[in-house]
């Protein structure tokens, strides 16, 4: 097995890396203790190659491996890439392109919604992976002969379940869908988290405008201080605690005692008071600047039909055309549909309204009928030209 420690070995790599058109990546990392994730581990591989690259040695300049990264002639390969990318991006300042994510391409090629590593490895290349090692504290040194044989399996059958899927796609004619799926990997946007959008990812079902408000500043204010300090955002307040705080609104040390499972750590210390602060600051806030609650996207008794026939017609074109239906349209792009059948639909753009949306176009137009045929056994459906 090769580990890469030097700038030296690293350099050879990179040379023997940039010899094919492709190359496999995955990382292993820890975001346990920390609000960043720690790179521990970088597994990278091709037809020709693999090797396990090591950051934590002392020194080792990851410049020409982030070149690569660079090269628009090498297509970096991920499996459910987002993570790995988001870290790539942090530390290099870039993002690597061009992109291919085996996970999305699953989709596209009849694997279901979220097909894993272990499953493709399974299938396409009839290997079951050991996963004991999942778990590991990816920072520690030494690592086992296992621990780093499981780091590497994520790369190396990565070069198959890649040329598998290449193929079908370049099969099926499907192969540039990938580069629109793609597009949101490559948006540095994705990768860049506003603090006063944090409190949209907390579980509640409040509807009040007020309220919801408040847990915004709260959010945003433990955002900003978890990136501030490096440190998880649960560890400052969990997001059960946040939600009671945002309910009992406490202007004084007093108020947290109508505080359900709040640590006595906060209440004691500097958080408390930075909390007070929050909340004062932001009783000031007017309400033309309040969260504006979304609509719940819904259709109208007139639509409920059309929007069965909508839900129908994917079911079938799913099975069909061996693409997850979850890819192909959302319940509210149907919904959307149902509602005002526009160009802004993503199931009007690009290879979605190739398969799916010219489809549903030609049914809120009258062209479209599903029948059953009784000889054959099966469901049609049939387009008035």
């Amino acid at each position: 097995m090769r580990i890469i420690q030097n700038d030296q070995e690293l350099e050879l790599l990179c040379s023997e890396l940039n010899q094919e058109d492709f190359i496999t990546i995955d990382l292993e990392f820890l975001r346990e203790k920390t609000y960043y994730a720690k790179l521990c581990l970088i597994q990278v591989a091709n037809t020709n190659t693999s090797a396990i690259i090591d950051p934590l040695t002392a020194k080792l300049n990851l410049s020409p491996f982030f070149d690569i990264l660079r090269n628009p002639q090498i297509t970096k390969v991920f499996h459910s890439g987002r993570q790995d990318i988001e870290i790539l991006y942090h530390i290099s300042g870039f993002i690597p392109a061009p992109l291919f994510d085996t996970q999305i391409a699953a989709m596209v090629c009849g694997f279901g919604d979220a097909a894993s590593y272990e499953t493709l490895v399974h299938k396409i290349c009839d290997v079951s992976l050991d996963k004991s090692s999942r778990l590991s504290d990816w920072s520690s040194r030494p690592l086992s002969e296992i621990q780093l044989q499981y780091a590497l399996s994520d790369a190396t059958y990565l070069v198959d379940v890649y040329k598998y899927f290449k193929k079908s796609l370049k099969k099926n004619g499907r192969l540039h869908w990938m580069d629109e799926e793609t597009a949101v990997l490559s948006n540095p946007q994705t990768y860049q988290n506003d603090p006063y959008t944090a409190w949209q990812k907390l579980r509640h079902r409040s509807h009040n405008a007020h309220y919801l408000t408040i847990l915004r500043e709260l959010c945003a204010w433990r955002e900003l201080r978890a990136q501030r300090k490096n440190t998880p955002r649960q560890s400052l307040v969990k997001d059960e605690c946040l939600l009671n705080i945002a309910a009992v609104c406490p202007t004084c040390i007093e108020d947290f005692n109508q505080i359900r499972n709040i640590r006595k750590d906060i209440v004691q210390g500097k958080l408390a008071q930075e909390i007070i602060e929050v909340i004062i600051n932001s009783k000031k806030i007017p309400t033309s600047q309040y969260v504006k609650i979304p609509k719940e996207q819904s259709v109208s008794n007139a639509q409920a039909a059309l929007f069965e026939l909508l839900r129908l017609l994917l079911k079938m074109t799913a099975q069909s055309s061996g693409v997850a239906a979850k890819l192909i349209a959302s319940e509210d792009d149907l919904k959307n549909f149902c509602s005002s059948p526009n160009c802004e639909n993503p199931i009007l753009k690009g290879w979605r309204k190739e398969l799916f949306g010219d489809k549903a176009l030609a049914l809120h137009e009258g062209r479209l009928s599903i029948r059953y045929d009784n000889i054959k056994h099966r469901i049609d459906i049939h387009i008035d030209e």
